[in-house]
């Protein structure tokens, strides 16, 4: 057994008994007739300090190009949350689904772009091989997961966009700014499973 595993599917079935209060979203920004329904791989390293595995979108891409993402995309017809996400991860970076341990589904997350994204937390081995498809995938790196769900490390921004005041969050690793989408979901896991509070 894995005491990554065991103590992120603890705190992870306590957040969800328990109400956080407000969490981040671009809900109002939606085109609700256009919404396709996606998945993402929270993908945390089975190790004494876990890292999160994250990718860079390709700049080529139509939806959030370059930009740093969770392996995932839209889901296939017939497809739940989990299964997508396993696929994608599969597709992305060739992670064998047999090596995913899923936890489970945590908060969904409406984007401006017309995704609704539920995420899939789950744990993998540690240095698990990694092959990334060079269609999906410019680049790969993991972050350790201490820094993703610590608040002091992000910087909150604002912009305008569709006619208001957007606020987002961001951090700078290693050289790759993640922001945006991917930053909201890593907050609101944060406030679920409050990993540096259990941790002391």
């Amino acid at each position: 057994m894995s005491a990554t595993f065991d103590r992120l599917a603890q705190l992870f079935e306590q957040g969800h008994a328990r109400d956080v209060g407000q969490l981040m979203s671009d809900s109002r920004f939606a085109d609700l007739d256009r919404t396709a329904d996606a998945a993402v791989l929270i993908a945390v390293t089975e190790q004494p300090d876990p890292t999160v595995l994250l990718t860079q979108r390709p700049r080529t891409m139509r939806d959030h190009p370059g930009q740093v993402a969770f392996p995932g995309g839209k889901l296939e017809d017939g497809e739940d949350a989990v299964t997508g996400a396993l696929r994608e991860a599969w597709e992305e970076l060739h992670i064998e689904p047999e090596r995913v341990r899923v936890i489970g589904t945590t908060d969904r997350y409406q984007t401006g772009t017309g995704f609704d994204i539920t995420p899939v937390l789950a744990t993998v081995p540690r240095d698990l091989p990694v092959r990334p498809d060079p269609r999906e995938v410019e680049s790969w790196f993991e972050c350790p997961l201490d820094k993703l769900m610590d608040a002091s490390q992000w910087s909150r921004n604002e912009v305008f966009w569709k006619g208001a005041m957007r606020e987002y969050l961001e951090m700078d690793h290693e050289g790759y700014r993640i922001w945006g989408v991917t930053a909201a979901i890593c907050w609101n896991l944060s406030r679920r499973i409050a990993w540096l509070e259990a941790r002391g």
